[in-house]
């Protein structure tokens, strides 16, 4: 009987270290005290790309033998991602409880700042600040958090599958005949 590599296994694995480099950055970005300037997120998703396409290279070189479909690819991407962010979502949490619970409130500060820069009047950006700060607190900050780090993975997942697949050469032209 043939033993298959467990995709779940292996993308936990992969997902819990590019968490901990998120989680890492975060920190680090926050001691920096840079933790609202607009390039850290950016940073955030080249870390992102980054671990997808490491991890995938190294699951598929190391535990597949060296082939991986585009679909296998894709989804072991997606894993990755999704274990990086429920790991990042509880630091997260954590984060705006214990460590900055004012943090949430400096987000505000600078998303108003930013409305009043655009041109927006006194009771415009008072009206909108009204219905963010509904979304703007910890456990629903959190919440987001997972399914969108998730989707930002899989679309950078359906990206650098393209490049990340290689095809055993055999089965490629068993197809042809």
């Amino acid at each position: 009987m043939e033993n298959k590599p467990n995709v779940w296994k292996n993308a936990l694995n992969g997902g819990v270290i590019l968490g901990v480099v998120l989680i890492i950055y975060s920190i680090l970005m926050y001691f920096l005290d840079l933790s609202l300037e607009k390039w850290v997120s950016w940073v955030s998703y080249i870390l992102l790309i980054a671990g997808i396409v490491y991890f995938t290279i190294q699951y598929r070189d190391n535990v597949l033998g060296g082939t991986i479909s585009y679909a296998q690819a894709l989804g072991y991407g997606v894993l990755i991602s999704l274990f990086a962010s429920v790991l990042s979502a509880i630091y997260s949490y954590v984060f705006f409880i214990f460590i900055d619970p004012d943090f949430i409130g400096k987000i505000i500060e600078m998303q108003q700042a930013e409305m009043l820069n655009q041109g927006l009047t006194e009771d415009q950006v008072e009206q909108s600040m009204e219905m963010v700060k509904g979304f703007m607190t910890p456990g629903i900050m959190v919440a987001i958090s997972i399914p969108t780090l998730t989707f930002m993975g899989f679309i950078f997942s359906l990206i650098t599958s393209i490049f990340l697949k290689k095809e055993d050469a055999a089965e490629v032209f068993d197809d042809v005949e």
